[in-house]
């Protein structure tokens, strides 16, 4: 199976402890291969400039970057700021915007991380696949004087969209609404199951009913990617199985794989195993509710 991934590759320069590791990042990255890892062709649509360095890296694991998605303009970079489990992100260069869309994929990941994806090139992917995971991240950031990022509210049309992935903050920006009611609000707005991330605590609502699980607590290092993770162990277990309770399980294994590395950066991508044997372990776990 193939699944096209919508996203900048970045330069992630990630500080923590006092200490800044460079990195290839951003979905393209972490949800290109996490996707390998579970034996998907990767069909990937991203910018990047000659000053990204990771491509011979990439390609050693199956993730190949097209000649004409190479352009003269930096990449996207950002600094990340890590505190234990909280971040602060900083955009330093910003790439040229995704127009393909053409793809012969089974399903898409849609995952902007700055203005790299318009809304009508949204509309379009929508129209092309009939699966579409989208997290809307990029849509709602905002950057300051000094380049911090913010989010900001954004009207953002989900309609046939298979899938979102936000965190409390992410679905307040786009309904003006928390928690069940925020969840409920993106249901109505056509989303058909919406994945809301708070932190170690998991929740999937899919037509009336709440499926909860939790990541078990340990010490969390680096949480960068884990999202990403996150969204393709959904996406390739939902496109392979059609069954979004295995799939939550999947995802949130997956997220949990990796947190238990305590890698930093791209490192941390679970192998199928690890993942496998997790999901497999929350699937007894699960509780749910009705709305």
């Amino acid at each position: 199976m193939k699944i096209a991934i919508f996203s900048h590759c970045t330069v992630d320069e990630i500080s923590q402890n006092n200490v800044v590791v460079e990195t290839a990042g951003g979905p393209a990255c972490y949800c290109g291969l996490t996707a390998k890892n579970m034996k998907f062709d990767i069909d990937l649509h991203t910018k990047i400039g000659t000053d990204f360095l990771f491509r011979p890296e990439l390609e050693k694991n199956g993730i190949f970057i097209s000649q004409n998605s190479i352009i003269d303009k930096p990449t996207t970079r950002f600094l990340l700021k890590i505190f234990g489990t909280e971040r602060e992100l900083y955009l330093k260069t910003k790439c040229e915007p995704i127009e393909s869309i053409k793809s012969d994929a089974d399903g898409a990941i849609v995952s902007p991380v700055f203005d790299e994806i318009s809304e009508d090139t949204l509309d379009g992917i929508k129209e092309n696949f009939d699966f579409t995971l989208l997290d809307p991240q990029g849509y709602l950031r905002r950057v300051d004087v000094d380049g911090k990022i913010f989010l900001e509210k954004t009207l953002l049309d989900l309609s046939h969209i298979t899938a979102i992935k936000a965190d409390p903050e992410e679905a307040f920006y786009l309904t003006g609404l928390r928690e069940k009611e925020g969840m409920l609000a993106l249901q109505k707005k056509g989303v058909k199951h919406v994945l809301y991330t708070n932190k170690q605590n998991i929740t999937m609502l899919v037509k009336d009913r709440m499926y909860h699980l939790k990541i078990p607590n340990m010490s969390i290092g680096d949480t960068t990617g884990v999202g990403d993770i996150f969204c393709a162990a959904f996406s390739c277990s939902y496109l392979k199985e059609k069954d979004p309770i295995w799939a939550i399980c999947f995802a949130v294994g997956a997220a949990q794989a990796a947190l238990e590395t305590r890698a930093t950066g791209l490192e941390k991508i679970p192998a199928g195993g690890d993942t496998e044997r997790n999901a497999a372990y929350l699937y007894n776990l699960m509780q749910f509710s009705s709305v």
